[in-house]
């Protein structure tokens, strides 16, 4: 397993990518988009037209070229994207940008998400101002905001036989089955708890607006360098969630009389199915996400407008 920085700090070679950024500016754009979308597409080929007219070089990921037909651009695959582009522009939902996040977070590449999905946490320029606000990040006016993400491995007698990654959460639960999972809790190699119920959620400060939040998680604010464990419908009423550091080291060992084999998904993807005996050990990734937003964008803001919070008294 990786050793973690201590809070705040990036590995070496994404700390000089980084501070690059602050002397160069943007040549190379690369694009990502959500399939299946004739929107996503709309947004794609503006942004396309947008920058080759103001002379940016142009890399089309190549699952979106599939949607986009003589677009005249080099195609590249998403982990190309992230060592040939300064800024990758990613048109879709929170998933998409996920996705993408998970990819390009190992190059440090800056993201930029245009919201082509329902609630937009992570994708927050609007497809009505998109030419105007891509334009202001281009011209330097965006704040970069670090993200980092947990990684899972799965070990079965000593040796790793799944893993995954997640910049929202990771989740122990019993698949199609419909029933509860036996297992243990350990933090830093202290026991916690075991636990009944219908699994666990592993959410950082990004996915506690997500899967965490429907299951009674706390909103948290993405500059904490925290995760939350959040129950799943426990068999006792004592059960709550707990935040602890983000450098914990989490192991959960599954029960071995469980009869249903417990899933484990990474931001809501499957990335293995465990036994009995099995031990998942997550720890937070060192490198973080590079996250790009307009100037001005407001945490509180996001949340008044996604979840419907009031106005002022007054307003």
């Amino acid at each position: 397993m990786s050793n973690t920085p201590s809070s705040g700090s990036l590995p070496v070679s994404q700390a000089k990518r980084a501070q690059s950024f602050k002397t160069t500016p943007f040549k190379t754009i690369g694009l990502i988009g959500r399939l299946g979308s004739d929107k996503v597409v709309d947004s794609l080929k503006r942004l396309v037209s947008y920058l080759v007219e103001h002379g940016y070089k142009v890399l089309v990921e190549d699952r979106t070229a599939t949607v986009l037909p003589d677009h005249g651009q080099p195609e590249a695959s998403r982990r190309m994207l992230g060592e040939l582009c300064d800024l990758v522009i990613v048109v879709g939902g929170d998933g998409s940008l996920l996705g993408a996040a998970r990819t390009l977070c190992s190059s440090g590449t800056l993201i930029l998400g245009v919201n082509r999905g329902r609630l937009g946490f992570l994708t927050d320029i609007s497809p009505v101002e998109l030419e105007v606000r891509v334009g202001e990040v281009l011209a330097g006016a965006f704040e970069v905001e670090e993200r980092f993400l947990l990684d899972a491995v799965l070990y079965r007698n000593g040796v790793a036989v799944g893993s995954g990654d997640a910049l929202n959460e990771v989740v122990v639960h019993p698949g199609k089955a419909v029933r509860m999972i036996e297992f243990e809790l350990f933090i830093d190699g202290q026991f916690v708890y075991s636990q009944r119920s219908d699994g666990l959620i592993i959410a950082t400060p990004t996915g506690s607006t997500a899967y965490a939040l429907s299951g009674g998680g706390p909103i948290m604010h993405p500059k904490l360098d925290v995760v939350t464990l959040v129950p799943m419908f426990p068999h006792t009423l004592s059960s709550r969630p707990i935040v602890i550091d983000a450098a914990s080291e989490i192991r959960i060992h599954i029960g071995e009389t469980n009869q249903t084999y417990p899933h484990i998904s990474c931001d809501g993807q499957t990335r293995a199915v465990a036994k009995p005996d099995d031990v998942l050990v997550i720890k937070r990734k060192p490198e973080r996400v590079q996250l790009v937003h307009p100037i001005g964008h407001n945490f509180y803001e996001v949340l008044r407008s996604k979840l419907g919070w009031g106005h002022r008294l007054g307003d």
